[in-house]
Protein backbone atom coordinates (compact mmCIF):
# COMPACT_ATOMS: atom_id res chain seq x y z
CA UNK A 1 0.00 0.00 0.00
CA UNK A 2 3.01 2.41 0.66
CA UNK A 3 3.91 2.42 -3.03
CA UNK A 4 0.92 2.97 -4.18
CA UNK A 5 0.11 5.45 -1.71
CA UNK A 6 3.70 6.90 -3.25
CA UNK A 7 2.13 6.76 -6.97
CA UNK A 8 -1.27 8.23 -6.23
CA UNK A 9 0.77 11.18 -4.67
CA UNK A 10 2.92 11.46 -7.72
CA UNK A 11 0.22 11.66 -9.90
CA UNK A 12 -1.68 14.35 -7.99
CA UNK A 13 1.44 16.62 -7.81
CA UNK A 14 1.69 16.53 -11.58
CA UNK A 15 -2.04 17.26 -12.05
CA UNK A 16 -1.96 20.24 -9.86
CA UNK A 17 1.19 21.41 -11.43
CA UNK A 18 0.62 20.95 -14.97
CA UNK A 19 -3.50 20.36 -15.59
CA UNK A 20 -4.96 23.33 -13.22
CA UNK A 21 -7.87 22.37 -14.61
CA UNK A 22 -8.49 19.32 -13.85
CA UNK A 23 -7.52 19.63 -10.33
CA UNK A 24 -10.37 18.44 -8.46
CA UNK A 25 -9.13 15.08 -9.69
CA UNK A 26 -5.58 16.23 -8.50
CA UNK A 27 -7.83 16.54 -5.06
CA UNK A 28 -9.25 13.09 -5.33
CA UNK A 29 -6.73 11.18 -6.23
CA UNK A 30 -4.39 13.03 -3.37
CA UNK A 31 -7.22 11.91 -1.10
CA UNK A 32 -6.94 8.47 -1.54
CA UNK A 33 -3.52 8.26 -1.31
CA UNK A 34 -3.05 9.81 1.89
CA UNK A 35 -5.35 7.23 3.00
CA UNK A 36 -3.54 4.68 2.07
CA UNK A 37 -0.18 5.74 3.06
CA UNK A 38 -2.19 6.24 6.73
CA UNK A 39 -2.96 2.51 6.58
CA UNK A 40 0.60 1.77 5.23
CA UNK A 41 2.35 3.40 8.23
CA UNK A 42 -0.21 1.91 10.76
CA UNK A 43 0.56 -1.52 9.41
CA UNK A 44 4.52 -0.95 9.08
CA UNK A 45 6.46 1.93 9.18
CA UNK A 46 8.04 2.10 5.54
CA UNK A 47 10.03 5.14 4.40
CA UNK A 48 7.80 4.51 1.16
CA UNK A 49 4.76 4.68 3.12
CA UNK A 50 6.03 8.21 4.94
CA UNK A 51 7.03 9.38 0.97
CA UNK A 52 3.93 8.82 -0.01
CA UNK A 53 1.82 10.20 2.91
CA UNK A 54 3.77 13.44 2.64
CA UNK A 55 3.45 13.56 -1.22
CA UNK A 56 0.19 12.62 -1.33
CA UNK A 57 -0.61 15.78 1.31
CA UNK A 58 1.53 18.11 -0.76
CA UNK A 59 0.03 16.77 -3.83
CA UNK A 60 -3.58 17.23 -2.62
CA UNK A 61 -2.91 21.07 -1.56
CA UNK A 62 -1.61 21.65 -4.78
CA UNK A 63 -4.42 20.71 -6.42
CA UNK A 64 -6.65 23.00 -4.19
CA UNK A 65 -5.03 25.86 -4.70
CA UNK A 66 -3.71 25.62 -8.32
CA UNK A 67 -7.44 24.78 -9.01
CA UNK A 68 -9.08 27.46 -7.00
CA UNK A 69 -6.78 30.10 -8.23
CA UNK A 70 -7.31 28.92 -12.30
CA UNK A 71 -11.40 29.12 -11.35
CA UNK A 72 -10.43 32.54 -9.65
CA UNK A 73 -8.99 34.01 -12.96
CA UNK A 74 -11.58 32.32 -15.33
CA UNK A 75 -14.16 34.57 -13.34
CA UNK A 76 -12.31 37.25 -13.29
CA UNK A 77 -11.84 37.57 -17.10
CA UNK A 78 -15.46 36.11 -18.21
CA UNK A 79 -16.66 39.78 -15.58
CA UNK A 80 -14.19 41.64 -17.58
CA UNK A 81 -15.55 40.64 -20.98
Amino acid sequence: MGVASLILGIISTVIGVFFNYIGWIGAIVGIIGIILGAVARKSAKSGVATAGLVLSIIGTVLSLILYIACAACVAGIAASI
